[in-house]
Order: structure tokens, then C-alpha cells, then sequence
């Protein structure tokens, strides 16, 4: 299949090639220069910590019944 880079240095994945691969809006791709081909390979995002624990609890709790959740009862 073949693209046409714009002016702008952009260029379209062809649909068929963005389906087979799993690439969507917003997947990162990173590029380098082999043997005098461009090869891009796709990058699997990385598990930010704070999103990986965000939404655990799943009842809304105030502030101070979440602390008791979390340390345990007050002595």
C-alpha cells in the first residue's frame, strides 16, 4: 500500500494496516530509520500508578469514612 507524505512530514496508515495492528486514535508510535527503511513500532503504554488504583472503592465515601477504610478504626 502507499501514502503520500504531506507537506507537513504527516502521513496516513493505511485503514487495513491500522486494523490489523490494533492502532487507534492516540496510540504512540515510535519511528526510527533501519537499513534505509522506516520502521515504526508500536509502543504499549506505560501503568501510571495513580490511574492503576483510581476507582478501587467503589462506594462514594466522605473523607473520613475513606481514611477509616484505609488506616482502620481510630484508637
Amino acid at each position: 500500500m502507499r501514502a503520500i507524505l504531506s507537506e507537513k512530514g504527516q502521513v496516513t496508515i493505511p485503514k487495513p494496516i491500522r486494523d490489523r495492528l490494533g492502532l487507534r486514535a492516540g496510540t504512540a508510535i515510535e519511528f526510527q530509520a533501519a537499513g534505509g527503511k522506516l520502521v515504526g513500532e508500536k509502543v504499549e503504554p506505560t501503568k501510571d500508578a495513580v490511574l492503576a488504583v483510581t476507582g478501587i472503592i467503589k462506594q462514594s465515601l466522605d473523607v473520613d469514612a475513606y481514611l477509616a477504610v484505609v488506616r482502620g478504626p481510630a484508637e
